[in-house]
């Protein structure tokens, strides 16, 4: 392969070597198709943070309905970060889920 503006040839550089988290295989140019992540990793980080972000949003969800009208933070902000902690746990649990049922698909395809 000529490079025309340096005047030098290029060398192809190797896109098969191992990465972070275990093998990688050797790219076919169908990436976006067949993209691959570290899926114990996904799990791991789904499985730690499931139940934590489950729990602040039942504590920040107690302490929002146990709040005056007087108290700060208010029952507002409090609700918003309930919210926003449940939205997180269910994001948590749907990773679980995909990454459960691409780990199935895998270990089905190798044996």
């Amino acid at each position: 392969m000529r490079d025309e503006r340096h005047g030098r040839t290029a060398v192809p550089e190797s896109r098969s070597r191992p990465g972070a988290f275990g093998h990688r295989f050797p790219r076919t140019g169908t990436e976006p198709a067949t993209a691959r992540s570290a899926l114990r990793l996904r799990r791991l980080l789904s499985a730690v943070f499931l139940p934590v972000f489950a729990a602040a949003t039942a504590g920040f969800a107690l302490w929002a309905s146990r709040s005056g009208p007087g108290d700060s933070p208010g029952s507002g902000p409090l609700t918003v970060l309930a919210a926003v902690c449940g939205v997180l746990a269910l994001g948590a649990a749907l990773d679980l889920v995909i990454v459960s049922r691409r780990r199935r698909r895998e270990r089905q395809e190798r044996g």
